[in-house]
């Protein structure tokens, strides 16, 4: 489900440097490996998948960075429950899904669906609303849980 590699990661870095945030190598690490996901991680998973690569970068400049890329409109912040927060690329014009969440092992899987798509479009012609954006969570067990 990505769009054109590399792409977000030099808009994220293009964005950042306009905004006025100094390059560093824990900003990098972090926006390179949002760039490289299919599906939405945790600040904690993010810190693991990078202490994995040898790339240890703080927990609190996790945070910081993904605030920052939050507050620049570059990532998705998921709230799946029970207080966790998952980050994914927002990309332009790239894939959109949402996401399955189990309750027991927590779990995220990404699904698309074109139906549930046209039913959002329908439902805000019907009320005349204009949707900007939507995030679907459904909460349950996956296969291995139920």
């Amino acid at each position: 489900m990505r769009a054109n590699a590399g792409s977000w990661s030099e808009l994220a870095q293009a964005r950042l440097a306009e905004a006025g945030f100094r390059r560093g190598g824990g900003r990098a690490a972090v926006v390179g490996l949002l760039d490289a996901q299919t599906c939405a991680l945790s600040a904690y998973e993010i810190e693991a998948k990078l202490r994995e690569d040898r790339r240890a970068v703080a927990r609190a400049t996790v945070y910081r960075v993904l605030d920052q890329l939050e507050g620049l409109g570059l990532v998705t912040r998921i709230d799946v429950g029970q207080g966790i927060a998952r980050y994914e690329p927002h990309r332009p014009g790239g894939d959109h899904h949402h996401h399955m969440v189990c309750a027991r092992c927590g779990e995220v899987i990404p699904f698309a669906d074109a139906e549930l798509e046209a039913t959002i479009d329908r439902v805000a012609e019907r009320v005349t609303f204009d949707v900007s954006e939507h995030e679907i969570v459904l909460h349950g067990a996956c296969a291995d849980c139920r």
